[in-house]
């Protein structure tokens, strides 16, 4: 199997040296504080807008970051940009590198990816994607469902988590507003895996919340597309996000 490419690479160096340690709050599984936990790195699948944007904030937040495609060579050049914290491989080798995935490509190819691994060996599994129609018209799963439970039930093993699909790649790569930080909603079955990912998401300045079990998604897809509709066909742009007012 081909290392992982990186901006450096020593002769010799094992998977410590390869991959970094974290320095986030993410690997926390046992009973300690989650602020002193860290884990060997996070995973994204896919290297486009959104997955590119979550690496960016990532690798900003002091977080190391491996990411996964098809043809790494391809966006070696621009993993590199992003900094010593930042590695590119094979989707199969990011997927080892860490025990946080996160699914930054189309829908179409999730059911693909999550059926490669006979057993996902309790890995958090976060669904940042939306079952959008062509033309953005609208949603091919919903109401009674939703594209996060189908990949639950096609990912034997994974913890899966809803998160970083409810607003544009702009706002995850950076996601400061002078009114405040915006909302990411976050939802999963498994109350620790959800716990992570609200972490990494707060860490990279969302207000980040609890949304309960995964079934929760058939809300946040929908409103994903309140974005888009307001982005898109209302003319807003992309340079908006949401936010969660509270009293007292």
């Amino acid at each position: 199997m081909a290392p992982l490419r990186r901006a450096r690479r020593q002769p010799g160096d094992g998977p410590a040296k390869l991959f970094g340690r974290g320095h986030g709050p993410l690997g926390h599984r046992g009973p300690g504080p989650l602020k002193e936990a860290c884990i060997m790195s996070v995973s994204i699948i896919g290297a486009g807008n959104v997955g590119m944007a979550l690496a960016r904030a990532f690798t900003r937040a002091g977080e190391s970051v491996v990411l996964g495609v098809p043809q790494p060579a391809k966006v070696a050049e621009a993993v590199a940009a992003l900094g010593e914290r930042a590695r590119v491989g094979s989707v199969d080798e990011a997927i080892d590198a860490s025990d946080l995935v996160i699914l930054a490509v189309p829908h179409a190819a999730t059911a693909a990816i999550a059926q490669s691994r006979p057993d996902w060996q309790g890995r958090v599994l976060v669904d940042a994607t939306n079952p959008l129609a062509p033309g953005l018209a609208g949603l091919t799963v919903g109401t009674s469902t939703s594209a996060a439970e189908e990949l639950a039930r096609l990912a034997s093993g994974a913890r899966v988590v809803k998160a970083f699909n409810t607003t544009g790649a702009e706002n995850m790569a950076d996601a400061r507003y002078p009114q405040g930080a915006p909302f990411m909603p976050v939802c999963g079955d498994d109350a620790e895996a959800r716990r992570r990912v609200l972490t990494l998401a707060t860490l990279i300045g969302f207000d980040a919340v609890d949304a309960g079990p995964l079934s929760a998604a058939r809300y946040l897809e929908p409103w994903a597309m309140v974005w888009i509709h307001l982005a898109f066909r209302q003319g807003l742009g992309r340079q908006f996000a949401f936010g969660l007012m509270r009293r007292g």
